[in-house]
């Protein structure tokens, strides 16, 4: 299904990302589905699959994570289904995404789709990334606060919620409706009856997990292995106290580290390429030749991109979830990153290069690309 989103990028880009929430009323027109509440509670079923059931009866929250066995002990009120990465796992709902690639895709995290039964939701709560939500099949209200400190409680061990706030949208979304959320504005969303919503979040990695994982990487690569020293060390009046150009010096060891443009840009491209959730590989057997692959393509055949893989680039280099693919032929990469289906024509000369060639087989091989028939 080709989703078309009715958009003012500019206008949006200018007015709201990242600044404050708005409804676009309509952003799709003559919305459908992409997978039904059957299909969604089926894949909370699957051991591989990131999902919860929230509920909120007389006063008290419960949250429960699949996989899931049965639905049958659930009311008819007051809960939700929440599953993570649909995208991953169900190709027409992945559709939903691409319509989003005005923006960055290093940015796109992943389309979480729940669907909620009339007072279903997960309660007033605040997220750290920026959200698109469109209203599927049904009507849900939401409520939006302005972007103010405000405290975090647990009224679950994994549920976080936020206290009552002053609402500065509240309004029912209708199907084709979007609400977009930026960081750090409270919001609450109830069911008014049956209904799917579908979520477009986005990734904001923090400063911890950045150091965190460049420090895997240095460790990894075994860099930074130079150690400090001081030939010229200072006498000082008491043998306890560090001096102050010593801590700066031990401080740019480890600037030193971060500023080396060439190992933190290969560390990024591999550390945001790779997906957080899991993907649906499916390896194929027996594995194919490149001389197969090379054949099928020339007959017409295509390649299309796994769902949730991610493929971007960075300093000529092509990064598939978490591994670099350095060649010369920079067309087939850019290809690789932009297109979800890939032929002949796409890939080019490329394809005679028999290096590139075996690496297009090793990726195809760990499912990362499958032919379309």
């Amino acid at each position: 299904m080709n989703y078309q989103l009715n958009i003012d990028w500019q206008d949006f880009m200018a007015r709201h990302w990242q600044k404050s929430p708005v409804i676009i009323k309509g952003g799709f027109t003559h919305f459908i589905d992409p997978i039904t509440p059957d299909e969604l509670a089926g894949l909370a079923m699957e051991n591989e699959v990131d999902s919860r059931l929230v509920s909120h009866q007389d006063g008290r929250w419960d949250v429960s994570h699949g996989p899931f066995d049965s639905y049958d002990h659930l009311g008819e009120t007051n809960w939700s289904l929440l599953v993570q990465a649909v995208h991953h796992w169900h190709e027409p709902s992945a559709a939903l995404m691409r319509p989003f690639r005005h923006l960055p895709d290093w940015r796109i995290d992943d389309l979480m789709i729940s669907f909620s039964v009339p007072g279903g939701g997960v309660g007033p709560h605040l997220d750290q990334y920026d959200v698109f939500i469109i209203q599927g099949t049904g009507r849900r209200r939401w409520r939006v606060g302005a972007q103010v400190p405000m405290k975090q409680h647990c009224p679950h061990p994994d549920l976080l919620q936020v206290d009552p706030f002053e609402a500065i949208i509240d309004e029912a979304l209708s199907p084709g409706d979007i609400l977009y959320i930026p960081p750090a504005f409270p919001h609450e969303g109830y069911s008014l009856e049956n209904s799917m919503s579908f979520s477009v979040g986005f990734r904001a990695p923090s400063a911890r997990e950045l150091v965190s994982g460049f420090a895997d990487y240095v460790l990894t690569r075994e860099l930074g292995s130079r150690r400090y020293s001081d030939p010229d060390i200072l006498p000082r009046p008491h043998p306890a106290e560090i001096l102050p150009q010593e801590v700066d010096q031990l401080q740019q060891m480890m600037l030193a580290l971060v500023q080396d443009k060439e190992s933190f840009h290969r560390w990024f491209g591999e550390f945001v390429s790779q997906s957080r959730h899991e993907l649906d590989l499916a390896p194929p057997e027996p594995p194919y030749q490149p001389g197969e692959i090379y054949e099928l393509l020339q007959q017409g055949e295509s390649l299309r991109r796994l769902g949730g893989l991610r493929v971007l680039c960075l300093d000529g280099l092509c990064y598939v979830n978490g591994e670099a693919l350095e060649t010369r032929h920079q067309n087939a990469l850019s290809a690789l990153a932009r297109h979800y289906t890939l032929d002949s024509a796409l890939l080019g000369d490329a394809l005679d290069d028999p290096a590139f060639l075996a690496k297009l087989a090793e990726f195809i091989n760990s499912g990362y690309w499958y032919f379309a028939d």
